[in-house]
């Protein structure tokens, strides 16, 4: 009776679920049959009298999408797999990856995490990446198992302000989320379960340390399903918990495997499951074939006919809903205990997506950024996008994912953000701080070149074509902090850093303060600039001293004011002389009601009242006086300047002499064109349990915030507010204290926006006073 109604249930969610009719009908015979009759029959049998009602709603990722491709694909690219590993703060991470590089043989010994022996894992999580939730490390590893290559790409813990989060995100075609089966689903779980949903990665579960007291590897199953919301099943199930673990059951092949040896690699693969869990794994199988049925239709088919599906059938069915993120099958084992590491890497080439399974979208720079989906062809025009920079040995090393096309050592390749053209020294696959040459890498591999100056997010063509991975538009900065290493000895390594940093993300930069002489740094926020700051200290051993956060402000005028300005100078020979006449006014708003941030200048003079010779100095003149506004100094942004009428000297009229008047008209019509001061304002969008909401709500009133929406997101509650910036400082501290550790929330500009009187009137006070 069970059986029959979870087959019942079935198949009243696939008649939902199909956008045709439902074809498949058990007549009494069991055979098929495919009438509409025997359609209407089944579907008024489960209640269900309009299938068409109930069409699925289709899941959208974030520009990825899952399709097999129409280019042939060889073998070696079908088994090829682009992969991150995922997990909360000590669920086992760096162990697991430890585990993975020995069985496939990039490493000869194993070494623990601040292990004993003082070496350390091959690729120990830093302790600012355990601090801040960050990757810092090499961004990519090459290895092979079995006759698969696999790349483990390093993922970033959080997904705050850096445009690099995203482009090492897109790198992935699949990952594996890490849990511990006594922590379970902890904070850091469901950040990066959010990241992954976010940009639409595929995933496998792996249960890690089922050999721990209080293992239970059931109740962080149950946690996956109720607190992640995936749909899941166990693929194993562990042959014994805490000491006594020492292997699991396959549930697909329905196998008992133990691992033995110093390190686990004598597998033993036994037709005997253990009588005492011969019960609990046929449950558990059912439960696999019934879940994964849910969301294929050839496995659903079988399962409706009553029939056991085949363990390639079941394969094939899982590898479809994994690829097609609707499925995530959960492994088990032990990495610390070296148990079931070998299964999970199989799973890794049998159910994550290869490269080619994955459609990516590019920007076609030819035609306003309009979007192309890459072809996963060798031969085809060559597209690599830059996704990390790292300082070697040698120089600069940077890591490119290949999408389209190929590329050789010693081609000629062209970026697309600066139009260059250089030559391909030299192609490496990557291993921690090892490298192995490489004469070629085709579509969906991961290579490291040498020699080459670009920028992180760079994206090169072979020139064919004008492709960008990621968009050109990179967002203007939003905070600042004065910097300046402690001691005058550390100047060197202080100007290596900041060159390599704003080589890494475009979206922190650096300037020098003319007036202060102070080194400037500007980034998307505190975190931002703070991650920045920390890594100085500890990559290039630099003590900074930081000045307080500068906001960026902006001036601008609501009205429109005229000016008419003589500047006349005679000191003896040829003097100064320049009349300018006209108007200043605010650009109007544009269609979608934003206001432009251009200063715009026109010649609107009839005739030659000004030499056309000196137009130019009376523009400069304008455009350097809008770059410091009368009010606190900032940039004036949105308007236009008009000159109507002028007058000049046939001795004494200069370039200098118009430039001179132009600056003094524009500070004079300035203050009599109602002048605001405007701060940035950011769209931020927190996500919190939904306990908090209330408490997170509060706080965002508080900070003089608006709030735009508030979506509840299964036990989640995402809230989007427009803050003012200069409220956001200190925000992340807080945010972790009102949600025990549980919140997350990423920001981005949104626009400049006019302060209140008072704050502007107290801007001004502490302007007059600093200077």
């Amino acid at each position: 009776k069970k059986m029959a109604s979870r087959r019942l249930s079935l198949l009243q969610n696939r008649s939902r679920r199909w956008s045709n009719p439902l074809l498949v009908f058990l007549g009494g015979g069991g055979e098929t049959v495919r009438t509409d009759a025997a359609v209407a029959t089944t579907l008024s049998s489960c209640g269900v009298t309009n299938p068409m009602q109930h069409r699925p709603h289709q899941h959208r990722g974030s520009g990825r999408h899952f399709a097999s491709s129409a280019v042939k694909v060889s073998e070696e690219r079908r088994r090829a797999r682009n992969i991150g590993i995922s997990a909360h703060i000590d669920s086992g991470k760096t162990t697991l990856t430890e585990r993975i590089l020995f069985y496939t043989g990039r490493i000869n010994e194993i070494h623990e995490v601040r292990g004993k022996d003082g070496v350390g894992a091959k690729m120990d999580s830093m302790e600012l990446e355990r601090e801040k939730g960050i990757t810092i490390q090499s961004a990519a590893t090459y290895t092979k198992w079995k006759d698969s290559s696999i790349n483990i790409i390093d993922t970033p813990g959080h997904v705050d302000f850096t445009i690099e989060v995203e482009r090492a995100l897109r790198v992935l075609d699949g990952a594996v989320l890490v849990l511990c089966s006594v922590g379970g689903v902890q904070s850091q779980s469901i950040t990066v379960d959010r990241q992954m949903r976010r940009y639409n990665v595929p995933r496998l579960c792996f249960i890690n340390k089922c050999d721990r007291v209080g293992a239970d590897p059931w109740k962080v199953l149950k946690q996956i399903k109720d607190k992640l919301r995936l749909n899941c099943a166990a693929v194993q199930i562990p042959i014994g918990l805490e000491e006594k673990h020492d292997g699991v059951v396959d549930l697909v092949n329905m196998k008992a495997v133990t691992f033995h040896g110093q390190h686990g690699n004598e597998i033993k693969v036994s037709d005997e499951i253990p009588s005492e869990l011969q019960d609990l794994a046929n449950e558990k199988r059912k439960e696999l074939i019934e879940t994964v049925s849910g969301v294929d239709d050839d496995l659903a088919e079988i399962f409706l006919m009553e029939e056991e599906p085949t363990v390639e059938q079941l394969k094939e069915a899982i590898r479809r809903s994994v690829v097609s993120n609707q499925f995530s099958p959960v492994f088990m084992g032990s990495a610390y205990k070296n148990r079931g590491v070998q299964l999970l890497l199989d799973g890794v080439v049998d159910y994550l997506p290869a490269p080619h399974e994955v459609e990516n979208v590019a920007l076609d720079l030819t035609k306003d950024e309009e979007p192309v989906k890459t072809v996963s062809d060798p031969k085809a025009p060559l597209v690599g996008l830059a996704f990390k920079l790292e300082e070697g040995r040698f120089g600069q090393l940077t890591y490119l994912r290949v999408y389209q096309g190929t590329i050789t050592k010693g081609m000629t390749i062209v970026n697309s953000r600066t139009g260059k053209k250089l030559k391909v020294p030299r192609l490496v696959r990557m291993h921690s701080d090892e490298m192995e040459d490489v004469q070629k890498s085709e579509s969906g591999e991961i290579v490291a070149l040498f020699g080459v100056d670009c920028r992180s997010g760079d994206t090169f063509t072979d020139g064919t074509i004008n492709y960008a991975m990621t968009s050109m538009r990179v967002p203007e900065p939003v905070m600042s902090y004065a910097v300046a290493p402690k001691s005058r000895t550390d100047s060197s390594n202080f100007s290596k850093a900041l060159s390599r940093f704003q080589r890494e993300d475009p979206t922190f930069k650096v300037h020098q303060d003319e007036e202060s002489a102070q080194t400037i740094i500007s980034g998307m926020g505190e975190l931002h600039l703070d991650i920045y700051v920390e890594r100085m200290k500890r990559e290039y051993k630099v003590d900074v001293e930081v000045g307080n956060p500068r906001v960026n402000y902006r001036e601008a005028i609501t009205e429109k004011a005229e000016f008419d300005y003589l500047h006349k100078k005679q000191s003896g020979g040829s003097g100064q002389y320049g009349r300018v006449v006209g108007y200043i006014e605010p650009l109007a708003p544009n269609e979608d009601g934003t206001r432009s941030t251009d200063v715009i200048f026109e010649n609107g003079i009839v005739g030659n009242a000004i030499a056309p010779g000196y137009i130019v100095g009376v523009e400069k003149g304008f455009k350097e006086a809008a770059n410091g506004g009368g009010l606190i100094g900032y940039p004036v942004q949105g308007l236009r300047i008009v000159l109507t009428d002028g007058a000049s000297h046939a001795v004494d009229s200069s370039e200098l002499a118009f430039k001179i008047a132009a600056l003094n008209a524009f500070k004079i019509a300035f203050k009599s064109a109602g002048p605001k001061i405007l701060e940035p304002i950011m769209k931020v969008d927190v996500t919190v349990p939904n306990e908090f909401q209330g408490t997170v709500i509060g706080n965002v009133n508080q900070r003089k915030g608006t709030i735009l929406d508030s979506v509840s997101e299964n036990d989640d509650v995402r809230v989007t507010a427009l803050l003012p910036l200069s409220k956001m400082f200190g925000y992340s501290t807080e945010l972790r204290s009102m949600t025990q550790g549980k919140g997350e929330f990423t920001m981005e500009y949104s626009s400049h926006s006019a302060v209140d009187a008072g704050t502007q009137q107290e801007l001004m006070t502490q302007h007059s006073k600093s200077s």
